[in-house]
């Protein structure tokens, strides 16, 4: 059993948390495995993660179909080491000692799967510079 500060721990907010935090967190936990926590919420949760999201990432071979938007506490943040923010703005907590990177992506809510499908390339390959930085190599 590794000790929890061997893990690092990432936290995805957006306002609803049906589409980018999502994303990001199916592409983090998909590449990144057991070798990074992940965590996702939204300032304002949705009911239900955005269709199109669902489709576009089973097309790149993650299923999260069985996700449900969840609401950000202070906790998630605390035990956060990096909190990536994707335009909450201020209804983001912010503690000292976090790395907070905000990422600026197009929001999907309310876009067919071909709209969403660049967004999902763009955090793909954010998520592969996070991992690098992080010093984990992406699963295959």
């Amino acid at each position: 059993m590794s000790t929890p500060a061997a893990v690092p721990s990432v936290l995805f907010v957006c306002v609803h948390n049906a589409g980018r935090s999502q994303m990001a967190a199916a592409f983090l936990s998909h590449l990144g495995g057991d070798r990074v926590e992940v965590r996702s919420a939204g300032s304002a949760p949705a009911d239900t993660v955005n269709p199109a999201v669902v489709e576009a990432l089973a097309e790149a071979g993650i299923d999260i179909s069985a996700e449900v938007p969840k609401v950000l506490t202070v906790e998630a943040v605390q035990a956060s080491d990096v909190v990536i923010t994707m335009g909450c703005g201020d209804a983001c907590p912010y503690f000292p000692g976090r790395r907070y990177l905000d990422w600026k992506l197009e929001d999907p809510a309310g876009q067919g799967v071909d709209a969403v499908r660049p967004i999902r390339d763009q955090i793909e390959q954010r998520i592969r510079g996070l991992l690098a930085e992080l010093g984990i190599e992406a699963a295959a």
